[in-house]
């Protein structure tokens, strides 16, 4: 992959000197709109004076559990005897990626080169990108007396990683080949989400606040 100060064919001279009539004499150096842009720049130029905007998908897709987190309410057995309980809860996993921003059709219009990725991320690999995922449940837990429990939930994730290639209708900063890295992690397309129930005894603060 490209790194992003080398995306670009360098000039290869800043300043050039000349003799006329006798004289030395030294080119203005360069402007400093010259300068190389920033990933952010250019990805927001996709699609903005661009004759093409492309995404290369490079490598296998990665499928890979999320972090596990708590979803919905513990649940605190004050008895003596094991009690059954449900709790009803919703959990959203969202997308993340090299830039800091989401892919959602509403950012579309102010990034467009969230589309262009989804794209190619499609036809690549057969699967849907989704910039975020909503689950809800109603699970029943079975908690043994004296003890809280709990249940956590572990997303499955997907992740891509190549690079944007944009070329320039007309030089934009000089040149009209620019090269960007990206990479995206989102809910994997399809995937079931791995939930657990958890127990433990409680706490004497627990205990005191909850069983009072």
């Amino acid at each position: 992959m490209l790194r992003t100060r080398d995306r670009a064919r360098r000039a290869s001279t800043l300043a050039a000197l000349m003799v006329a009539s006798g004289a030395l004499l030294a080119v203005p150096s360069a402007r400093a709109d010259d300068g190389t842009p920033s990933d952010a720049e250019l990805l927001g130029r996709c699609d903005n004076g661009t004759r093409k905007c492309l995404f290369h998908p490079s490598g296998d897709l990665t499928v890979f559990p999320g972090a596990a987190h708590q979803v919905g309410d513990a649940v605190y057995n004050c008895t003596d005897d094991p009690q059954t309980s449900s709790r009803t809860w919703e959990d959203t996993t969202g997308e993340s990626n090299s830039m800091g921003v989401s892919l959602r059709e509403e950012f579309e219009r102010k990034f467009p080169f969230g589309p262009v990725f989804k794209l190619a991320f499609e036809q690549s690999y057969r699967h849907t990108w989704s910039s975020s995922h909503t689950e809800s449940q109603t699970t029943i837990l079975n908690v043994p007396a004296g003890e809280v429990g709990w249940i956590t939930r572990a997303p499955k994730l997907q992740k891509a990683k190549g690079t944007y290639e944009l070329i320039f209708k007309d030089r934009f900063r000089g040149h009209r080949y620019w090269y960007v890295p990206f990479e995206a992690t989102g809910p994997a397309d399809g995937e079931t989400s791995v939930k657990t129930q958890h127990s433990r005894a409680m706490t004497a603060a627990e205990r005191g606040m909850y069983c009072g």
